[in-house]
């Protein structure tokens, strides 16, 4: 199963840089993440490795009281063929050449043969530190708890970290 996995996320990785080349667009105003990690590092008996894929475009971006807030869409599968496909917003604070984003995503996660988490809709919350690289790109480091707010009759929920390669078009 993991090296089914790496066999996706090298389909992602290079459909990204072939996409990257025939976008030429005038301004960065679109940003494409690609993650990997652990899916409930948490839980000995379900934990299991993750790819996922996330898209932000700037041009969505608001000022607000709360900082810079745009859209987000994403989805992410396990090796447990668990996934999420989910949609929500996220905040980006800028400390020097660091970047503070945390998000919430509302999203329809299907268990697979992963673990349970209780119900089809599930709220996803996550924080994400990265470093800005050369070439309008990024490095970072996330974590997120994926919850259903007691709206099945069980909440398990599900804790999860990942490393991210962010780059913008």
């Amino acid at each position: 199963m993991k090296k089914k996995i790496l066999v996706i996320l090298a389909f992602f990785l290079f459909s990204f840089s072939v996409f990257a080349e025939e976008l030429k667009v005038e301004s960065n105003n679109t940003e494409f993440n690609v993650y990997t990690g652990m899916f409930d590092f948490s839980d000995d008996g379900k934990r299991a490795t993750l790819i996922g894929f996330q898209h932000q475009n700037e041009d969505l971006n608001r000022d607000t009281f709360l900082g810079n807030l745009s859209p987000i869409t994403g989805a992410m599968i396990t090796a447990d063929n668990a996934t999420y496909f989910y949609t929500g917003i996220q905040a980006q604070y800028k400390i020097g050449a660091l970047n503070f984003t945390p998000s919430f995503t509302p999203g329809y996660y299907n268990e697979g043969d992963g673990k349970d988490l209780g119900h089809v809709l599930e709220f996803k919350s996550e924080v994400q530190l990265s470093l800005e690289l050369p070439k309008d790109s990024q490095f970072g480091f996330s974590y997120n708890h994926l919850s259903n707010a007691s709206l099945g009759d069980k909440n398990p929920g599900a804790n999860s970290y990942m490393f991210n390669f962010l780059k913008k078009f």
